[in-house]
Formats: structure tokens, C-alpha cells, sequence
């Protein structure tokens, strides 16, 4: 694992066939299509190569099984195992696309809806399948040569490859799917040209078409080369190579959230003055932005620092950035109020601010709480019960908690991406394809702002609607890994119903309220 502890992001994806088709795996009979319009849980796969031969691969569909083709070219989706029916080679198209053989019977898998066949000794144009990556397409890139990350060099105007640990809104990169091939985008919103300049639009020089080698990521212009870190800061551009080598290739790695955390007396915490967490700084940098890495099964998190340091418990209820390892005191359980938050420590004592801006988890509670809406004295939040405690935190145990990696905001749910409706003021989250909305942070709350600049907001009947003219404040809670949820000024989260409407009427924490960003 690299030594930001992000994980490489599993390679799933949707294949499309000469007719804008995707290949679907059905729930019932283990049988495959090509007919579905867009990708959706059916159409997702997952590619898995061979240990010993790392030219084979195996396609295991949303149940668990995988592709095979038998002696005759009939196709089936039901072995539960590796066998040799399901050993498949990718053969690379200069267009991008994929042609898949069986390793086992050298012939050809293609077709269109139910008439599927791996029974072609040549690839015709029935044969080709273009690749949809069904990742989030929100990631940190990874030089495979290098170990370094890509980001954003404002000042030289770039995407450099130099860092060691993946920080801040500069690098996060977004994969922008457009006609079967992929644009990188900043997070100032330009697209990477393939001569390493950064252009408001896209066009020709900044689409990529994506292939893999040894489970890896190569990009490919235009022009039929590829993109690789250039000169002493890595600078990302096309090279001369023809052929993906080692300096070509890339891993996508999840993006943790990074926030910044301001304690009662208005100040921010931060690692400045030594490896004691204070609240005492008036301004953010890398010393007061932290990495918040929520654990998958106790949904606790830890903190890390821009150094690599986590934050962790140390004798007399101190809060140190000393350890170098996850263990029990660097782990927090984390209390969501409305518009703010509150800590708890191993000891079971909350995190709370001295006079002197010291963090120390000392408190089982100082007095009664302040209003967990600072706008809105109507408004009252319900405490997940798992964090449920009494009596609740004070004034001096809230913290104001700022996620800043996520200025270009792209959430899926169990159902598929949010996007505008097409023909009226509310927001789909069924679709295949996304919307990039715009967060805006304001006094612990959040404003969500769509391509047209106009604001979310909840109206009489619960439905979101995004055409407001004035802003609404929106809640955030990073609850599990990759996954918010999100409170509307009511209180009740927002959910996807079965129709695949944005509604702002949830009572309560459910798979439809939670969403990958």
C-alpha cells in the first residue's frame, strides 16, 4: 500500500458494442446480452488477472460469475472460478477499443443483444467493444515509475508528477467520459492537452483513450502516443513512445477526504507549533488541512497529517501528531451535529479546546450545547444512534469541519450518478452519466451549485430542486468510506427514490441516502 494509504481503485467497467449496447449480466440464468442503453449495476464487470500469465484475463460480472465461451462459441456467465472456459486476451485497437479472444479456443467474442458468439476467427467491427471505466471518476493518479502523484502546478501552469503524498484540492483529477475516450480535468476545471498545457475547453488534443497492461492505466492522444511524467517535475505530456512501457502506466487510487477544522475560540487546528494539535492559526495551509481515513468496519476515522502522521491519544488525554501507525488511539469516533461536529477519543472522552487553543480528550461534556444550526434556532438534528451519547457536547467539544478536496462535486448512488432532469427543475440519480456540481462552504453548512449557477434546495413536496436563485444550506456527514450523506435544512437526508428522483424527505440513514464522491 502506498504510503498515503489509499487503496488502487478496482477496475470495473462497462464494454460497449458496435451498437451503443452495453454487455449486461442478468440476474436470472446466468445469461449475457448487449442490450442495455447505459451503465448500471447489470453492466458492470470486473477485471481480474491471471496470477500466473498476466496477459489472461477474467471478466466477473455483479453476481460474482464470469464470462466463458465454450468450444462451440457459446457464451455463458455462471462458473463461480478461474477455469479455462473463462481465460479471455485483450487485443488492443489503435481506436481504443477491445477485442477479447478466448485464450483457450483463439476465437472471438462479439455480437449484438440476445445473439452473442465468441466464435470469430477475425475481428470485424462486431467484435469491438469500447470501455466505460464504472469507477467514480474522481481519483489521485499514480506514476507506476515514478511513485509520485500528479497535481496541479498553478504557477507553472502544469500537471506535475512530484509528490509523495497525494494533498489537497490540486490533486484531485476528474476523468471526464466523452465519446468513448477520457478527458483528465484539474480541479480549476482545464483539461489536460497532450503537449502538457491546460485548455478551458476540450477538443481533440486533451481526449485519451484509456488500455491496461498488468492492471495498470496507459493513456493514449490523438496522435497514438502516450502520456508519461516529463523532466525533473514530472511534467504530464505525451512522449515519444508508441508502445506503453513502465514510465507510461498509472494507478487511480481513491481520494480521501482533507478538511480543515475550526474549534470554538475561531481558529484553526493545526500542527504548526510542534506535534501538539492547538487550535491557534487564522489561516489554512498544509499544517491545518488533515486526511480523514474513515475505517470500513467500526466507521471510526483517523486524521493524518500532510507529513504522514496520525493523530493519536497520548498520556493525560493529550492529542498528538506522533504515531506512524493506525492503532486504537489514533482512531475517533466522530458525532455529527448540523453545522458542526464533535470528537471522541479512545478513552472515551470528547476532544475539547483550552483556553490557550490545546486539544485535549479530557471531556464528557463542559454544559448544554449550543445550537447545532447556527442559522436556523428551528432546526434540530437527530444523533446517529451508533454515536449516541449523554449528555451531548458543549460549546467548547464542537468543532466547524470544512471538507476542501471536493470543490467539483460528481455523487453516485446505489442507482447511478446525480444529473439535471431533462425536462424539468429536479435532479435524476439514476443516470450512467454525471453532472459536475460546485460546493461552496459557508459557516459549517454547504451550498451546491449547478453548471447554470443556480443553488439546490428542498421545496414544499420534498423534492431537490436546482434551480434556486438563492443559496440553501445543505449538511455533510463523511460517514463511511468513499460515502456521505447529506441533511437538507430540515434535517432529513437526501435520498434516491425507486423512480430515480432526488428527494429531501429521509427520516432516517439508509443505503438510497448514501452517496460516493
Amino acid at each position: 500500500m502506498p504510503a498515503n494509504g489509499n487503496r488502487p481503485l478496482k477496475l470495473q467497467f462497462g464494454l460497449i458494442n458496435h451498437e451503443g449496447r452495453y454487455l449486461t449480466a442478468e440476474s436470472f440464468g446466468f445469461k449475457v446480452n448487449a442490450s442495455a442503453p447505459s451503465l448500471k449495476k447489470k453492466q458492470k464487470w470486473t477485471l481480474e488477472q491471471d496470477s500466473q500469465d498476466t496477459q489472461v484475463v477474467y471478466l466477473r460480472s455483479h453476481l460474482g460469475r464470469y464470462l466463458a465461451s465454450d468450444k462451440d462459441g457459446r457464451v455463458t456467465c455462471e462458473a463461480d472460478g478461474h477455469n479455462s472456459d473463462c481465460r479471455f486476451l485483450i487485443v488492443a485497437q489503435s481506436d481504443g477499443r477491445w477485442a477479447l479472444q478466448s485464450e483457450q479456443h483463439l476465437r472471438f467474442f462479439g455480437g449484438s443483444r440476445d445473439y452473442l458468439s465468441c466464435f470469430a476467427q477475425l475481428i470485424t467491427d462486431a467484435e469491438l467493444w469500447a470501455v466505460h471505466l464504472a469507477l467514480h471518476p474522481q481519483a489521485n493518479l499514480l506514476s507506476v515509475a515514478r511513485k509520485r502523484y500528479a497535481h496541479l502546478s498553478m504557477e507553472d501552469g502544469e500537471i506535475a508528477v512530484d509528490v509523495n503524498i497525494p494533498w489537497g484540492v490540486a490533486s484531485l483529477l476528474t476523468l471526464v467520459y466523452l465519446d468513448g475516450k477520457y478527458c483528465i480535468k484539474t480541479c480549476d476545471s482545464r483539461f489536460l492537452s497532450n503537449d502538457g498545457k491546460l485548455l478551458m475547453e476540450n477538443g481533440r488534443a486533451t481526449a485519451y483513450t484509456l488500455e491496461l497492461k498488468c492492471g495498470k492505466l496507459a493513456f493514449k492522444d490523438c496522435e497514438g502516443k502516450y502520456l508519461s511524467p516529463m523532466g525533473p517535475t514530472g511534467t504530464l505530456r505525451s512522449g515519444r513512445c508508441s508502445k506503453p512501457g513502465k514510465d507510461e502506466l498509472f494507478d487511480l487510487e481513491e481520494s480521501h477526504p482533507q478538511v480543515v477544522l475550526m474549534a470554538a475560540n475561531g481558529r484553526y487546528v493545526s500542527i504548526r507549533q510542534g506535534v501538539s494539535l492547538a487550535a491557534n492559526q487564522d489561516d489554512e495551509t498544509d499544517m491545518e488541512t488533515f486526511q480523514m481515513e474513515i475505517d470500513k468496519e467500526t466507521k471510526k476515522c483517523t486524521f493524518r497529517t500532510s507529513q504522514g502522521n496520525y493523530w493519536a491519544l497520548v498520556a493525560h488525554g493529550g492529542i498528538q501528531s506522533t504515531a506512524t501507525e493506525v492503532s486504537a488511539n489514533t482512531m475517533f469516533s466522530v458525532e455529527w451535529l448540523g453545522h458542526k461536529v464533535a470528537l471522541k477519543a479512545n478513552n472515551g472522552k470528547y476532544i475539547c479546546t483550552k483556553k490557550n487553543g490545546q486539544l485535549l480528550a479530557v471531556s464528557d461534556s463542559t454544559g448544554p450545547p449550543s445550537n447545532p444550526s447556527s442559522d436556523s434556532s428551528s432546526v434540530s438534528y437527530d444523533v446517529s444512534p451508533s454515536f449516541c451519547c449523554h449528555p451531548l457536547p458543549g460549546e467548547d467539544e464542537q468543532l466547524t469541519l470544512k471538507l476542501i478536496n471536493r470543490p467539483m462535486l460528481i455523487l453516485r448512488g446505489e442507482n447511478g450518478f446525480i444529473c439535471h432532469h431533462r425536462s424539468s427543475n429536479t435532479l435524476d440519480a439514476s443516470r450512467s452519466v454525471y453532472d459536475i456540481f460546485t460546493l461552496q462552504f459557508s459557516n459549517g453548512a454547504y451550498h451546491i451549485k449547478g453548471v447554470d449557477g443556480r443553488f439546490w434546495y428542498v421545496n414544499s413536496a420534498g423534492l431537490v430542486c436546482s434551480d434556486g436563485e438563492v443559496p440553501e444550506d445543505f449538511s455533510l456527514e463523511l460517514l463511511e468510506p468513499g460515502r456521505l450523506a447529506i441533511r437538507g435544512k430540515n434535517g432529513k437526508y437526501l435520498r434516491g427514490d425507486q423512480g430515480g428522483t432526488l428527494k429531501g424527505d429521509g427520516h432516517s440513514l439508509s443505503s438510497s441516502a448514501l452517496w460516493e464522491y
